[in-house]
């Protein structure tokens, strides 16, 4: 104890000997801190006083262990034979960090570019074109590997799913040989992520989505100098919605002026697409795409199994005249000719007469995936409507998945995380999102009453821009958005009838990613290129 006592006097002694040794040198403010009392904080952490006080020492801040993040670029070059020509371009795969105008981060954001190297060398001679998919929370894969970039996944010739494992082949339908591509991954979406700390729901919404999409689309031509550049946009799904949007955003935050945007399953409406009460329109609009489905799988009568085009405009026909009427009527629609209705419906579906008028002749279309080949205990796809799957369960009126996104699911995957890694250089050990559901809830903003509609936002940009042209390609089997649906946001968006001419659409034999039937992707890549020319003016 004594020794203790000893030592701390010991230490008085020395710390006050140190101290007068200070002073005597002239370093006063040391003594004047320590003896100075703590004074008190007012809220916020500023201290109560009015004057500062020369001699406050500032206190360093506390390192942090995050590290800034940084670019991630890699570049390849390759080639692909497009129509008998070889197309050498480079490839940039990586990921750039998105910043406020302050400079602070808030995103990484990847991208995988392909820039043709033997061809127009001048910005303002060579289109490029942003790309992405939908969900919300889709990656970009899908155009991307499956009808748009120099590599395309090989499936069965109809689409179906081939034998694992999986693999890219040169790619003869791709648009390289037309226009640059860039393909964006969406925030959350392929290897794309908030920074550590960011609230990720601040990306996750209509407007939000807009903004950092929109902010990376002006980053990227501003640092690969494509400002004089004929600029595209091509969008699937829930992307022909960011797209639409995108023609305002873009024109309004940025004077960016888009040449043409390529919707493939547009939905710019959703009230066109949502089955809820008191919402007779899905009935009417799917109903074509229904009819489609029960001719694929032979379940109409002879005279419209003989044609399936006369059975689709007799389908048509009949949804936007007398069916869409006996709907308006509602509980005071006549007996009689409620039973003419019911037997329509049954022979442009192929349901039987029961089904339709237990239904109250509003069939849901997850109903129709599970009852129209429910004598046979199949379903049909969603996303196109020729793929068949089995249910654990023939009864109830909800299939438990979707056989056609099954069948590109495993194929589109591992295709994609081989390619980037082994031939895009590309390194990364977060795993690559192709569809994922990290997004929900989606914020539909300011949507009028449920319904999201951007088909407005589309109609005044092509207003201010009347060079702004619009390319639509439609799946007849397609159940997710159908065809009459699109044509009926169009049909109502009040184009003036000059700017009509500007919007063409393109309908092939195949579902929702009609690119994926060997057919049909001949078909959109000779559509797409017509539409690439006719919306950049000659030199």
């Amino acid at each position: 104890m004594r020794d203790k006592m000893s030592n701390k006097l010991n230490t008085r002694i020395w710390v006050a000997g140190l101290a007068l040794i200070m002073a005597l040198a002239g370093w006063t403010p040391f003594l004047q801190a320590q003896e100075r009392p703590a004074r008190a904080a007012r809220p916020g952490g500023e201290a109560n006083s009015t004057e500062p006080r020369k001699d406050d020492a500032k206190k360093e801040e506390p390192k942090s262990d995050k590290k800034e993040p940084k670019d991630e670029i890699s570049e390849t070059t390759n080639s692909v034979t497009i129509n008998g020509v070889e197309v050498n371009y480079k490839a940039t795969a990586g990921t750039l960090v998105m910043k406020d105008e302050e400079g602070k981060p808030h995103a990484t954001v990847f991208f995988i570019a392909y820039t043709r190297l033997n061809g127009a060398t001048n910005p303002s001679d060579r289109p490029i074109t942003f790309s992405f998919n939908g969900g919300p929370g889709s990656s970009s894969v899908w155009l991307h590997l499956g009808v748009l970039g120099p590599r395309r996944v090989l499936l069965k010739e109809n689409g179906s799913l081939p034998p694992p494992p999986f693999k890219l082949v040169n790619n003869d339908y791709s648009i390289l040989d037309e226009t640059d591509l860039v393909f964006i991954d969406p925030v959350s979406t392929g290897y794309s992520r908030p920074v550590p700390g960011e609230d990720p729901r601040k990306f996750h919404g209509v407007e939000e989505d807009l903004e950092s999409v929109g902010d990376f689309i002006r980053l990227y031509t501003t640092r690969y100098k494509r400002w004089s550049s004929p600029k595209f946009l091509i969008g699937e799904s829930y992307g022909t919605t960011r797209a639409a949007g995108l023609s305002g955003h873009l024109e309004d935050r940025y004077g960016i002026y888009l040449n043409g945007i390529c919707l493939v399953s547009s939905v710019l409406d959703f009230s066109t697409l949502g089955f809820n009460p008191g919402n007779d329109l899905p009935y009417i609009l799917y109903l074509p795409s229904e009819t489609a489905a029960a001719w694929y799988h032979k379940k109409l009568a002879p005279d419209l199994q003989a044609d399936m085009k006369k059975a689709l405009a007799e389908a048509e026909q009949y949804a936007t005249g007398e069916y869409a009427q006996a709907l308006m009527k509602g509980d005071q629609l006549p007996s009689a000719e409620r039973q003419q209705v019911v037997k329509n419906v049954a022979r442009l579906t192929g349901l039987s007469e029961d089904f339709v008028d237990r239904a109250d002749l509003r069939v849901n279309v997850r109903q129709f995936f599970k009852e129209l080949l429910r004598s046979e205990r199949l379903i049909i796809g969603r996303y196109d409507s020729r793929m068949t799957g089995s249910d654990r369960n023939a009864t109830g009126d909800s299939p438990e998945y979707d056989p056609s996104y099954a069948s590109v699911l495993g194929p589109f995957t591992a295709t994609l995380n081989d390619y980037v890694r082994r031939e895009l250089k590309f390194e990364s050990d977060l795993p690559y999102e192709v569809l994922t559901g990290n997004v929900s809830p989606w914020d539909f903003g300011n949507a009028r009453n449920r319904y999201l509609d951007v088909a407005e936002t589309l109609r005044q940009a092509m207003i201010h821009n009347p060079y702004l042209k619009v390319f639509v390609a439609n799946g007849y089997y397609d159940l997710a958005t159908p065809f009459l649906a699109t044509r009926y946001t169009f049909d109502h968006m009040g184009l003036p009838s000059n700017l009509r001419t500007n919007v063409s659409m393109g309908y092939y034999e195949a579902g929702h990613m009609m690119y994926v039937n060997r057919p049909s992707l001949v078909e959109l890549k000779k559509d797409l290129a017509g539409f690439i020319h006719s919306a950049v003016p000659a030199p």
